[in-house]
């Protein structure tokens, strides 16, 4: 499976479950961890684990292996490694005492309109 192929499809579970301002950053010419990075947040605890819970769902449904997921628990931040994905779910307030977006400000932001999994209409 393509990473942007996946990188849609986790995009897609995190909007499903409300996740809030969802962004996702081209890493490929930037980093090599992953070629991309989403992010998003929750407001509490038990929507930050719910929108995780959900990628790892909806990924596996689609044949990929979560090769990780931190933070579970504490659901302040929970990691989601999809290995060419990078998955960061917060909490709002950790979201933004950690701003992913300005750490990795030479990543270009993916635009909306590629980052959601098309509808069949």
């Amino acid at each position: 499976m393509e990473s942007t192929d996946l990188l849609q499809i986790a995009a897609t579970a995190c909007d499903d479950k409300q996740g809030k301002d969802i962004v996702a950053l081209d890493m490929k010419n930037v980093s090599l961890i992953a070629d991309y990075f989403l992010i998003c947040h929750g407001n509490n605890e038990r929507q930050v684990q719910s929108i995780a819970r959900e990628i790892k769902d909806k990924v596996e449904e689609n044949g990929v292996d979560v090769k990780k997921m931190e933070g579970f628990d504490q659901s302040r931040w929970i990691l989601v490694d999809l290995d060419d994905v990078v998955c960061h779910i917060f909490h709002k307030e950790e979201r933004s005492y950690y701003n992913l977006e300005r750490l990795w400000g030479d990543a270009a932001k993916v635009p909306d309109e590629n980052l959601f999994v098309k509808s069949e209409e």
